[in-house]
């Protein structure tokens, strides 16, 4: 029975993988179907639900190592997630980097920690390699996440939860303008990611409204309603267990679902709900979503035994999770560095592309005349080829875990 719960956990996560790969490789980010880009601000789009949705799948399976780490001791446990929650963080830090060089006009030079960078119309400014991404805000949500489940149990978890919603909540509020604490301006979180990570060590120059502001969508202060999030994951997971498969136990995480969703929506009123800021309102509303979600893969995978294609599809990349994510972002950068001297411009300049440019512009893009239609066939193409990869692993039972 166990086993039947983990596959509909992997079903899940590798799911929400294969979602994160779809909105990540694009052909194009300028022609995008709207549903696959974020909201501009608030909000919450179908690809605002994809990365909550792996916090909550972290959190679901943390439910299940939980007794090994509680039987095993309190030594094992802290080595066991020191370990994992470091390695991932430099995993993410190393994939931000890389691949270590680039390109600066005909020349390939090093990638230094820090640089000023051109751009084409000869104005620079300051930049450097990014210290916070998908993979580091996930090495500290699990780091905090299981000091908490381990420590406080279940009811003290429930109580954390409620603590850590609510205090993300009054900081907001207190930190930030009072008059828009939740604006890209007003966010208290902005200025503290400036102070510590420097503008240099963030995301990028972000354009809000026309105006261009530096902001970190996995800062570190919105950081802070994730972790909850991980928590609510590994309370569903750890019902689960205690419930067994029964119906009172699926209808439980039905109406659960449906009552996060609206408390959710409410919380909208006050505190908006925004991917952005990881509001607790989102956080709320998002796992609502995911628990129903998870809730209808148990009813179907495990109840009707409706295993078919879909199922093993996403099955594959739920057993390489981290792996396949890392290659998926490490691959079309290391390809960059191997370029195709494609056309001449206007200017006499020669073009060039990296081998997935070229085929995104000499095949996905002429597919249709709606440019979005070819961007979206590119993604396509990138998780059939992910998922080969993985399907192969799986075939040859290589399992890659950190």
């Amino acid at each position: 029975m166990q086993q039947q719960r983990y596959y509909s956990l992997d079903v899940f996560r590798g799911a929400t993988v294969a979602l994160m790969i779809l909105v990540n490789n694009p052909g194009s980010w300028s022609h995008i179907f709207s549903p696959l880009e974020h909201a501009a601000w608030n909000g919450c789009t179908p690809t605002d639900l994809v990365f909550p949705f792996f916090l909550f799948a972290v959190g679901n399976a943390m439910a299940f190592v939980m007794p090994k780490f509680e039987q095993k001791g309190t030594k094992y446990f802290l080595q066991k997630i020191i370990k994992r929650s470091i390695l991932i963080f430099a995993i993410g830090l190393f994939l931000n980097w890389s691949p270590f060089f680039q390109w600066s006009g005909n020349e390939l030079v090093f990638k230094k920690w820090a640089f000023m960078h051109t751009n084409s119309d000869g104005s620079s400014f300051e930049d450097g390699v990014r210290l916070l991404g998908v993979l580091q805000r996930i090495a500290i949500c699990y780091f905090i996440a299981s000091l908490i489940a381990y420590f406080l149990k279940p009811k003290g978890t429930f109580v954390a939860i409620v603590f850590i919603l609510l205090a993300y909540w009054i900081i907001c509020l207190l930190a930030g303008n009072p008059h828009d604490p939740f604006s890209i301006t007003g966010y208290f979180g902005r200025d503290v990611d400036i102070a510590i990570l420097q503008k240099y060590h963030m995301l990028h120059i972000d354009k809000i409204d026309g105006v261009v502001y530096h902001f970190d969508y996995e800062g570190l202060a919105s950081t802070i309603a994730a972790i909850a999030q991980v928590l609510l994951g590994y309370l569903v997971g750890f019902y689960i267990q205690q419930k067994g498969k029964n119906f009172e136990m699926l209808s439980n995480l039905f109406v659960a679902g449906i009552l996060f969703m609206a408390a959710g929506y409410c919380w909208d009123l006050v505190f908006p709900i925004n991917k952005k800021i990881w509001s607790s309102s989102y956080t709320v509303y998002t796992t609502g979503l995911a628990i129903v979600t998870i809730g209808v893969m148990i009813y179907v995978l495990e109840y009707k035994n409706a295993k078919s294609a879909w199922s093993k599809f996403f099955d594959a990349f739920g057993k390489n999770p981290l792996f396949i994510f890392v290659l998926s972002g490490f691959l079309p950068r290391l390809l960059t560095l191997f370029r195709i001297k494609d056309h001449v411009d206007e200017n006499g300049n020669p073009v060039y592309l990296s081998a997935l440019g070229w085929f995104y512009e000499h095949i996905c893009k002429n597919i249709s005349t709606d440019l979005r239609v070819g961007s979206l066939v590119y993604a396509i193409s990138m998780i059939v080829f992910y998922w080969l990869i993985v399907y192969l692993l799986d075939r040859k039972k290589i399992y890659i875990k950190v």
